[in-house]
């Protein structure tokens, strides 16, 4: 019997609560839904997500149907909007994404000097006697104080910052030379 009842008659009768009256507007019009939606983007996926997501919101919807136009006219409505605020969010995330890969690319840099960096050290430090590359591990590496750092090798402050100085001018040196 529903099946029979015109379009506008089951919109207004959805409108006031009547599910059965709403389960025959989706039923009738789903494949109109999805039709027009993949045509007007192209997708299937993208049409089966419109689709459901219209299904699921027409109720809401359903209220600001006037019954100037005829149900179709207003659906076809209904789904263009959907298909433009698709649009609209697939734009949004392509402009989000633009930048990405040269955020990524500068990330890799860094990482690439940053490596390079630590290899660069760590020869370096290679060639330093072991007291001088023991004395920078405990103050540059574990952020010791020169007095925590004595006390852990046993020798004075004093001698700490000694040779504290000593592994800056022979970092210092082996760079210029490397410059050179």
């Amino acid at each position: 019997m529903l099946m029979d009842t015109p379009d506008e008659t089951l919109a207004l009768a959805a409108q006031n609560g009547d599910r059965s009256a709403f389960a025959a507007l989706v039923t009738r019009h789903y494949d109109r839904i999805y039709g027009l939606g993949w045509r007007l983007t192209g997708s299937a996926a993208d049409a089966q997500d419109l689709a459901q997501d219209i299904c699921a919101a027409l109720p809401a919807k359903l209220a600001g149907f006037r019954h100037e136009a005829r149900f179709t006219t207003w659906l076809y409505r209904v789904v263009v909007n959907a298909v433009a605020d698709l649009r609209r969010r697939q734009m949004t995330r392509a402009r989000a994404a633009d930048g990405w890969g040269d955020w990524e690319i500068a990330r890799q840099a860094e990482m690439a000097e940053a490596r390079a960096a630590r290899l660069w050290l760590e020869g370096a430090m290679a060639t330093l006697s072991v007291e001088l590359r023991d004395t920078a591990a405990l103050v540059l590496g574990e952020e010791l104080t020169q007095a925590e750092a004595g006390a852990v090798l046993g020798i004075s402050e004093g001698t700490v910052a000694w040779r504290m100085s000593e592994v800056k001018k022979r970092l210092r040196s082996l760079a210029a030379e490397e410059a050179e």
